[in-house]
């Protein structure tokens, strides 16, 4: 049985303003209806695999288990992770607790945020690496380069090859991201892939591969996993002894030293989207190139990007060529689309300002639901909120504001104080600075509420919890 491992913690910033520290891109449905996350989840599925393990971190686990729960997948663990240490730490994570429950499992380690289009050839190459993986190898998985790409690290095979099957071949080495004439070197020559980040090893063969390798994690590490404790469904690793961890890549901590390697050739199409350059090849285009998602209207453009987030804002671009612009509710990106890498310039550019759309999307996700902010002045905000059928918000109180709620779809349960009451469409309710409240949906739609706060200081910080089912502090 193959144990899917998907790894979804990252918080990438080269796809902003879509993408961002709060809300990053494996949860958008950048290229299809549904997210990056929740097709990966799909493709690492079926005969022959277990449900997913999934490595996240605190902020994202509600918006995991939602999505999850869109698609009807009930996943073998969700593992909290305390803080970021890049993948050599979750991985191990994930092998020693799988050595607890399924001893002999096999792993198959992969982002959360890549577009595979055929995933039954994706599955096909991942079965043909299973003879390897069976003999004792650490088996990754190249993709046959068609372009001299410099934003991609590269696995050199031992033989040269013509034919890319999908079958396993003995890897010679990792390459770092070349420059452009390395690059171009590499593609001709034949025999080199890029490093998709995707691995296939046994539970046994990956925790012997740290013992050599990367020893001094595997204390902390083991001790992360041993006092790791449940939490609404979800497993928290414990976070002293996470905090010991080397933040390093499972590249650099184990694959690179090890001498048991294999690689499977893929040739079925793939992308880790890592760029604004990246959706536009993935995307279907008109005849000048041109991909229009969302609101956007084009007139005498070539080979460009619009895409616009709003239902409410029209994009339109006249006589524009390669260009990306991308508009949120909140941000504009306008840029060539050579310079996609560099987005994240722009992203440490407004973090030094302090402009919060640096990192804060405008929609926030709760466990409970959703809420975004339609107008904010000197004393006072308008919010819509949106409440999951089932969901309920904490019992709270406000210090500096009052609130004033008004039901636009669904029926909220309202306590107010010791009151408690139905508010249905077109009814509203007010509740007093400093009275214990509490939002509840008990219908099987969603609730939607508009909500007026008013009030000297309108943080999200002024909040008194006194019961809260998602155990939040």
């Amino acid at each position: 049985m193959i144990f899917p491992v998907i790894l979804c913690g990252g918080s990438g910033t080269r796809l902003w303003p879509l993408s961002r520290k709060s809300y990053p891109k494996q949860f958008a449905r950048l290229t299809g209806r549904e997210s990056l996350f929740q097709a990966s989840v799909r493709r690492l599925s079926g005969e022959g695999f277990a449900p997913p393990l999934i490595l996240t971190n605190a902020d994202f686990r509600f918006i995991v288990a939602e999505q999850l729960a869109e698609i009807g997948v009930e996943p073998t663990a969700i593992l909290i992770e305390p803080e970021g240490r890049n993948t050599a730490p979750a991985v191990l994570a994930a092998a020693l607790w799988l050595r607890l429950t399924a001893p002999d499992a096999m792993m198959l380690v992969a982002p959360s945020d890549h577009v595979v289009p055929d995933a039954g050839a994706f599955r096909a190459a991942v079965l043909a690496g299973m003879a390897a993986c069976e003999q004792g190898d650490l088996v990754t998985f190249g993709i046959r380069p068609d372009r001299a790409e410099t934003g991609y690290g590269y696995l050199e095979l031992a033989d040269k090859d013509s034919d890319y099957a999908s079958a396993p071949r003995k890897l010679k080495r990792f390459v770092e991201k070349p420059d452009a004439a390395n690059a171009e070197r590499m593609l001709t020559a034949g025999c080199y892939l890029w490093n998709a980040g995707i691995f296939l090893f046994s539970v046994q063969c990956i925790v012997e591969g740290f013992t050599k390798h990367a020893a001094d994690m595997l204390e902390p590490c083991q001790q992360a996993v041993a006092e790791a404790r449940a939490d609404l469904g979800f497993l928290r690793l414990a976070a002293e002894p996470w905090a010991r961890l080397r933040d390093v890549s499972i590249d650099y901590a184990v694959m690179e030293h090890a001498h048991n390697l294999s690689v499977v050739p893929f040739d079925g199409g793939w992308s880790d989207l890592g760029g604004w350059d990246a959706v536009w090849r993935e995307s279907t285009g008109d005849q000048a190139g041109v991909v229009i998602s969302g609101e956007a209207t084009s007139i005498d453009c070539r080979n460009s990007l619009l895409r616009s987030e709003n239902a409410n804002l029209e994009i339109v671009g006249i006589g524009l060529e390669n260009i990306v612009a991308i508009a949120m509710p909140d941000a504009v990106l306008v840029a060539d689309i050579s310079r996609a890498q560099d987005v994240k310039l722009a992203v440490a550019a407004l973090k030094t300002k302090g402009v919060k759309q640096a990192e804060q999307f405008p929609r926030d996700h709760r466990p409970w639901g959703w809420f975004e902010t339609l107008s904010l002045g000197g004393r006072f905000q308008v919010k819509r909120i949106m409440v999951h059928p089932g969901a309920a918000l904490s019992l709270q109180s406000h210090v500096h504001r009052s609130e004033h709620w008004i039901v636009v779809a669904g029926t909220a349960q309202v306590t107010v104080g010791e009151t408690v009451s139905l508010v249905t469409e077109n009814q509203s309710v007010y509740i007093p600075v400093g009275s214990k409240h509490r939002l509840e949906n008990p219908g099987k739609v969603d609730l939607h509420l508009i909500e007026v706060q008013t009030g000297s200081y309108l943080g999200e910080d002024d909040i008194t919890r006194y019961e809260d089912v998602y155990s939040r502090d």
